[in-house]
């Protein structure tokens, strides 16, 4: 069968779907209060509950975002060699999760501060 025609799921492309689903719930079942368990927790978003709120959804909006780009970039998979894709999708998957680590907390370090 024609290799390009078999198209299997990249990594990037499931963890993108993942960020998307789990960025939906959030909004529409935010964290209501300050916990260990659920939603967007660093020690600037746990500082009180304003700033709680706050996070839960700016990160929800930053996850799409970074969502979208590992699905887009899953596309990668056509073009790249196959030794590669494992690195690859690692790399996007560690530079996802900065953009909506460092996002996250400058927005609430200029609007808090």
């Amino acid at each position: 069968m024609n290799d390009f025609l078999e198209f299997s799921y990249p990594i990037s492309f499931l963890v993108g779907i993942i960020f998307i689903v789990i960025s939906l719930i959030t909004r529409i079942l935010p964290p209501k209060k300050i916990n260990a368990l659920y939603g967007y927790r660093t020690l600037a978003s746990m500082k009180n509950q304003e700033t709680w709120d706050f996070a839960q959804r700016y990160s929800s909006n930053k996850m799409i975002h970074a969502g979208l780009f590992l699905i887009v970039v899953s596309f990668l998979k056509i073009v790249i060699e196959e030794k590669h894709e494992i690195l690859l999708n690692l790399l996007f998957l560690f530079l996802a999760t900065l953009y909506l680590l460092f996002t996250t907390e400058r927005a609430i370090k200029n609007k808090f501060n």
